[in-house]
């Protein structure tokens, strides 16, 4: 199956090795019949330790606002897990530092060509889209998702689930409220 040979390529993938502080270790999850693809930002350490993508704080609150188990979460046959960049990038002043941008323009349309069942992109964070959304953003992460109607049927744009937004998230209560249920609810319609 030719998604098994683009995988495997990028696990094998070096392609910004001298720009890492740490071995390269691609880290994404994929199946053909994908029906949801969650696209984020970057495997963080502890990720990238274990191999085991948003195997993390940051997972478990995505989880949570999906309101999916862990079973139903690493099921590639539901959902694909491909980051903006495949490699943990390293730490910065104030966190992570951003996505290596190799990786997306080299692998992203290839693997999403091999997934011709899916049905939603969710945009974790910044990156994602910025690099999906392009000019048909807001003015601001915090108006795209506020106007996350406007991007589906394809798309839904969501912050990043890090501990590090717990601000955002408290200060943005809507998102909670107006945007979980609908977010929620249309993970269930597609993974039943």
């Amino acid at each position: 199956m030719a998604i098994d040979l683009s995988l495997a390529a990028i696990k094998s993938c070096t392609l910004c090795k001298s720009q890492l502080e740490h071995q390269p270790h691609p880290i994404v999850t994929a199946s053909q019949t994908s029906k949801i693809i969650i696209i984020g930002q970057a495997p963080g350490r502890k990720v990238h330790a274990t191999g085991i993508p948003w195997n993390d704080p940051s997972g478990e609150l995505l989880r949570s606002w999906l309101g999916v188990g862990k079973e139903d979460f690493y099921n590639t046959e539901m959902i694909a897990l491909m980051p903006m960049g495949f490699c943990y990038p390293g730490k910065g002043k104030s966190g992570d530092l951003p996505p290596r941008p190799e990786c997306a323009p080299r692998w992203h349309a290839e693997l999403l060509e091999q997934m011709p069942d899916r049905k939603l992109i969710l945009l974790i964070g910044q990156y994602a889209q910025a690099c999906y959304l392009g000019n048909l953003r807001q003015k601001n992460l915090t108006e795209t998702v506020r106007n996350y109607a406007a991007y589906l049927p394809d798309y839904f744009p969501l912050p990043h689930p890090s501990p590090r937004n717990r601000l955002w998230l408290r200060t943005n209560p809507w998102f909670e409220l107006a945007v979980l249920p609908v977010l929620r609810a249309e993970v269930g319609r597609l993974l039943s």
